[in-house]
């Protein structure tokens, strides 16, 4: 593994990556924020050694070099997932190349399903603990230690700093944020009603596909994370509707701008 990020640090720096303070990652539906960036240096995924290739027809993949509010900023223009094939050490290897590339907070973005029914689609929840149900750890390889403590804690996932600013910037700013729990799931099937049924009985407030596994390896590289889900559809087991992925693209762009709004003032304040 160090090899690897060596060998992927080294070409990005030889391309213009320099050392930077944020770390950005963009999900599905949500590359707008790239039109706030300065560009500096951008290369695609399929260029960049060691680097998986998003699949997904939502997810851009471009790594991007450029400032947000005056601060050198690593955006990730699309994610990877376990269900387009990778491993969680494959997906979560983004992040430790930022690491080492500088970044020491990280923002990530999510677009998800609502299971607390008092949300509702295009707004926005803060990630304030998760449920890992992927079924593994990317944290979970031979000589993870040689990375960092092999038994990360837990208790605090994500920044509490990072997420009273983004509460007081909502308040603030008359955005609607809801608090909650996040359930990642394998995907890429949507649930079934059972299923949602269950993730609302251990507490879970939204469900997606993606950001705990890089929420673990930040958390593993001592790198300070806040994150927010896009709520895209309403998970209600007695009145669920057939998925309409266009649906969900069209939430996710109605609440981006607000979702914007959020990391840019964060940003600011970091």
């Amino acid at each position: 593994m160090l090899k690897l990020i060596n060998e992927t640090v080294t070409f990005l720096r030889q391309n213009g990556f320099e050392n930077s303070e944020i770390g950005i990652i963009l999900g599905t539906g949500l590359g707008q924020l790239i039109n706030k960036v300065e560009i500096i240096h951008q290369v695609s995924y399929n260029q960049i050694p060691n680097f998986p290739t998003a699949t997904v027809e939502f997810h851009k993949g471009k790594l991007i070099y450029g400032l947000i509010e005056g601060r050198k900023t690593i955006v990730m223009q699309g994610r990877f997932h376990l269900y387009e094939g990778y491993s969680l050490q494959d997906v979560s290897y983004p992040v430790r190349i930022m690491k080492a590339l500088g970044i020491h907070s990280l923002l990530v973005s999510n677009a998800s399903g609502a299971i607390n029914l008092n949300f509702k689609k295009s707004e926005l929840m803060l990630i304030e603990d998760h449920i890992n149900l992927q079924g593994g750890s990317p944290l979970a390889f031979k000589g993870v230690e040689r990375l960092g403590t092999r038994f990360v804690d837990m208790s605090s996932p994500y920044d509490s700093g990072m997420n009273i600013s983004l509460k007081a910037i909502a308040k603030a700013q008359n955005i609607t944020l809801h608090n909650g729990v996040y359930a990642s799931v394998y995907g890429p099937q949507l649930e079934t009603r059972a299923e949602y049924r269950m993730l609302k009985l251990i507490g879970a407030d939204a469900v997606g596909m993606s950001t705990v596994p890089e929420v673990i390896v930040a958390n593993h590289l001592d790198v300070r994370v806040a994150a927010v889900s896009v709520l895209t559809d309403e998970c209600d087991p007695d009145n669920l509707n057939e998925v309409d992925v266009q649906d969900i693209m069209r939430m996710a762009e109605i609440a981006e701008p607000n979702l914007i709004i959020l990391f840019k003032l964060l940003i600011k304040e970091l």
